[in-house]
């Protein structure tokens, strides 16, 4: 009897230690998979984007929208060459912009806007009213101020962005807004029917000052 009795003890004993063992390999295996979850989806969490590159994104991807239906109703209803042809190359643009801009957004889980904003709603309704001239000049006026916009927010978040793929986006973008902006005040000009600077032959102007 005395022999059973203290066998039964080490039993239980042991199969406490097997439990316990048990146990802590559970609790390892998910702590281990929680991590691993974690480091799959860790590209994919908009927590390690600050707010100022997430909300630069947001208003990037909003008016890489706008530029690209404007642009489609310019390429459509300008009367002036040079204001459709604008129009086209803010849908070219425009478009390959804001699928490099959701390829980011997408590995980082950035939700961006899938439509314009009601500020570019009222301009579009504003447009869809206007036919011929009156249209060429209101569409290249909102370009202009656009643009000059878009610069000075690129140009900010080329230097103080701190993700290295928003700060890259904006950098590599930049140029091609410059260059937006040159043509946008090009055409605004010939919307407004002013002369272009290199439309007064120089040759003639030496004639009439001789």
């Amino acid at each position: 009897m005395p022999a059973r009795m203290s066998s039964t003890p080490a039993k239980f004993a042991g199969m406490v230690i097997l439990l316990g063992l048990a146990s802590a390999s559970v609790a390892q295996t998910g702590t281990n998979s929680a991590m691993g979850s974690n480091n799959a989806t860790g590209k994919a969490t908009s927590g390690s984007i600050s707010s100022a590159d997430r909300k630069f994104m947001e208003k990037a991807a909003a008016g890489g929208l706008a530029e690209v239906q404007l642009g489609q109703m310019a390429a459509q209803k300008a009367t002036a060459d040079d204001v459709k042809k604008f129009g086209q190359r803010m849908v070219d643009d425009h478009s390959k912009a804001n699928d490099q801009l959701k390829q980011i957004a997408t590995s980082k889980g950035v939700n961006l806007p899938t439509e314009v904003d009601s500020s570019t709603r009222r301009e579009m309704d504003k447009l869809s009213k206007l036919q011929g001239a009156a249209f060429d000049r209101e569409y290249m006026k909102h370009m202009v101020s656009d643009h000059k916009k878009d610069v000075s927010e690129f140009k900010s978040e080329a230097r103080k962005a701190k993700d290295g793929d928003v700060k890259q986006f904006a950098s590599t973008t930049l140029p091609t807004l410059e260059e937006h902006l040159t043509l946008a005040q090009s055409a605004q000009k010939a919307a407004n029917g002013e002369p272009r600077a290199s439309s007064t032959p120089t040759g003639a102007a030496r004639k009439t000052g001789s």
